[in-house]
């Protein structure tokens, strides 16, 4: 039997996972205003939740590339599924600095997003959550890669 007291822990517990996973959760609403901001947004933007909340997510972040996430999002309301986008279509969303600043190559943080959209009790969608995951090693990585290989083949038609 659910109590009271046990969905308050069950709350605390979920709503502590939320806030240390270490992906970007932000939750916007269809107009675009930030509704959740986790504490890995928290730490690579410079911004807490609260600063942000009902706060239009294109006005805090100016580079954001607007059209094209609006038109991610919207197509992700219309279809009512999932929108995956990588770093290799789009190196980042989020203008944030590599957080490995000494060890690391690339000078912002490669990014791959997901957006799913969130229902209400209606069953529509009134929100979207956006995922962001920082995949600069992998990025670095495939890059060095590339270059490497691009030095060898220049090498071998010499």
């Amino acid at each position: 039997m659910t109590t009271p007291t046990s969905e308050l822990q069950d709350f605390h517990w979920l709503a502590d996972m939320v806030e240390s996973i270490e992906v970007g959760l932000v939750v916007v609403d269809l107009a675009g205003q930030v509704q959740a901001w986790n504490g890995f947004m928290e730490h690579h933007s410079g911004f807490t939740a609260s600063q942000v909340h009902d706060r239009s997510l294109f006005e805090l972040f100016p580079d954001l590339p607007e059209t094209w996430l609006r038109r991610k999002i919207d197509t992700v309301v219309t279809l009512r599924t999932r929108a995956f986008t990588s770093w290799e279509q789009r190196a980042w969303v989020f203008p944030f600095r590599n957080p490995r600043p000494i060890t690391g190559t690339e000078p912002l943080m490669y990014q791959n997003l997901t957006i799913s959209p969130l229902s209400g009790t209606d069953g529509q969608v009134q929100k979207v959550c956006l995922m962001v995951y920082d995949v600069t090693d992998v990025a670095s990585t495939k890059l060095a890669l590339q270059q490497a290989n691009e030095k060898l083949a220049a090498l071998e038609s010499r």
